[in-house]
């Protein structure tokens, strides 16, 4: 296996021998070179090869400089996984725009926070998905979208419909222009890509076509793809799972995409079988719920070589059983975040399930993408102290601070926050908690803005929520700090009970009793089926609305007594 992993790495290194930088739709250009005619996205209905989706995005490029859009403008994309989607992103990138990319579960008052908060010029909009109708709550909301004569909206300047059942309207409302002449610079923002919102208000992060590019190789090394991965996925393209993981680096190694429009197990695990896909993506919850479905239904995935499952905590019993139900030789865990543009921390070829199950893995090694003075490590880490700030020592857990070229340029007009984001010297403040074990694998601890006192006692809720999951009864658990009339503040948790399980809360507490502080004991506890969890579009678990819903619930208890 070493051997073949190095022979992998050996392929990428030799189309790359040095690192250049550039746009990513140079990039795009560039790998016409070689993989031209290899299929790059793949769906029931169409297959774009490469140079289809560079001849289509050049077409858009144009229509999108007749429209007036150019070097630094914002394109709004309010987009499905359609083949489309992949060469307007590049169209974008042709003109030097900014692709801001739009979460298209936001209603329509987020929707109308993200266009104002990224200053979009112009929006390209889907008309309809599932039970929705985009572009009529945005006729709603935002009156005069379409024209650029909206009055909430002064920077916006005219809107575009695609409607997936009838795509030649779209094409036909294009309006024919040249292709610009001049390029976006490899450190002009590419995308504008929003956090995920699972502890405040989401901020619009400023990325690069080089810290994406970047990002891209990183992984497709570290992870030593091989040539043509295919890669299954329902993650969306508006997040840097799907965008960098899925789509940027399979190009590296002229692979190509199977993405789908919403989360299905039956038909992910169809398509992998379908469509030959190596490569299946998903957050945790996905994982699971995949697996389960292969345990009652039979799919031929023996073209599956990888599983890489990310993006949230994972329960440690689930990994063997994902490895031995969907028969992969290989699984991923990884850690990253939108302001160090994606993953930097992954696990690797032939680690084993104790290491994926314990850690997130080990700074990304990158190649001639990453930093020779980090023996090509992607970036670097320090610990500091979460209240204080001061430096901690190697090896001790504390926040975690990165350095390298894939740190963002922050967030998008907001210095202030940006300013308090970055600390002297280039570091990023992650504001996650955790520390480097001996063996050079990261172990997080939990999220800085997470923690919360009891009886005066700092409490990291994700080392409770490991703890807890370890019950055979309990599936799922999410503990928060919650306001309290003695203490000031205290810990509650939302607890997903096992299939087939009832365990009362006095039972928790029992079982908690002998293996924690007693500060550490959560004062209540409310169960919630899995579905009914708040959760983003990439399928995190939001937190602050969970606090929400605690305390709707406390103040019902309170008017009911």
């Amino acid at each position: 296996m070493i051997e073949a992993i190095a022979e992998r790495r050996q392929a990428m290194s030799d189309r790359h021998p040095v690192w250049l930088e550039m746009s990513l739709s140079a990039y795009l250009v560039r790998a016409q070179q070689h993989f031209a005619a290899k299929p790059l996205v793949i769906t029931d209905a169409e297959t774009l090869s490469y140079a289809a989706v560079l001849s289509q995005s050049e077409r858009f490029a144009a229509a999108l400089s007749a429209l007036g859009i150019g070097h630094g403008d914002r394109v709004g994309l309010l987009l499905a996984n359609y083949p489309i989607t992949v060469s307007l992103m590049f169209a974008i990138w042709r003109t030097g725009a900014v692709a801001v990319a739009i979460n298209t579960l936001y209603g329509p008052k987020d929707l109308e926070y993200a266009v104002r908060e990224s200053g979009c010029n112009l929006i390209i909009s889907m008309a309809r998905f599932g039970s929705r109708r985009y572009d009529v709550e945005l006729d709603a909301r935002v009156p005069g979208w379409r024209t650029g004569e909206c009055a909430a909206l002064p920077e916006l300047r005219a809107g575009l419909v695609y409607d997936a059942e009838a795509p030649q309207d779209f094409l036909a409302s294009l309006p024919t222009g040249e292709l610009p002449t001049q390029n976006a610079d490899p450190h002009d923002p590419a995308v504008i890509m929003f956090t995920s919102g699972t502890t405040g208000s989401p901020k619009g992060v400023m990325l690069t076509h080089d810290n994406l590019l970047r990002a891209a190789y990183a992984g497709a090394h570290h992870q030593a793809f091989d040539e043509g991965r295919r890669a299954v996925f329902s993650l969306p393209l508006y997040h840097g799972f799907g965008l960098v993981v899925g789509l940027l680096s399979g190009m590296i190694v002229g692979g190509s995409i199977v993405p789908l429009l919403r989360f299905d197990a039956d038909a992910l695990l169809s398509a992998t079988e379908r469509h030959r896909a190596t490569y299946l993506m998903g957050v945790p919850t996905m994982t699971i719920a995949m697996m389960e479905r292969a345990k009652i239904k039979a799919y031929d995935l023996s073209s599956l070589t990888a599983v890489h499952s990310a993006a949230a905590p994972t329960p440690s019993w689930v990994w063997r059983e994902i490895q031995e139900t969907l028969g992969c030789s290989e699984i991923f865990t990884s850690y990253g975040q939108t302001e160090a543009t994606a993953t930097i921390v992954c696990t690797q070829p032939g680690d084993s399930i104790e290491v994926v199950a314990e850690t997130q893995g080990c700074i990304v090694q990158a190649g001639v993408a990453g930093i020779a003075e980090q023996d090509g490590r992607i970036c670097e880490f320090k610990t500091i102290d979460p209240v204080t700030g001061a430096d901690l020592p190697m090896g001790v857990a504390g926040e975690l601070c990165t350095r390298g070229p894939m740190n963002s340029l922050g967030y998008f007009r907001r210095p202030e926050e940006t300013e308090k984001l970055f600390l002297p010297g280039g570091w990023l403040r992650t504001g996650d908690l955790g520390q480097f074990r001996p063996d050079g694998n990261l172990f997080l601890t939990g999220r800085s803005k997470e923690l919360y006192k009891s009886r005066g006692e700092l409490v990291s809720p994700k080392e409770l929520e490991q703890l807890v999951t370890t019950h055979p009864a309990i599936a799922q658990a999410f503990f928060i700090g919650m306001p309290d009339d003695r203490w000031g503040e205290c810990g509650c948790a939302w607890i997903v009970r096992a299939e087939g399980h009832h365990l009362p809360e006095d039972d928790i507490i029992a079982w908690l009793k002998p293996q924690v502080a007693g500060y550490k004991l959560p004062r209540d506890i409310w169960f919630i089926a899995e579905g009914d969890l708040p959760k983003t579009g990439t399928g995190k678990v939001q937190k602050n609305i969970l606090k929400e819903m605690a305390l709707a619930h406390l103040a019902a208890q309170r008017g009911a007594a």
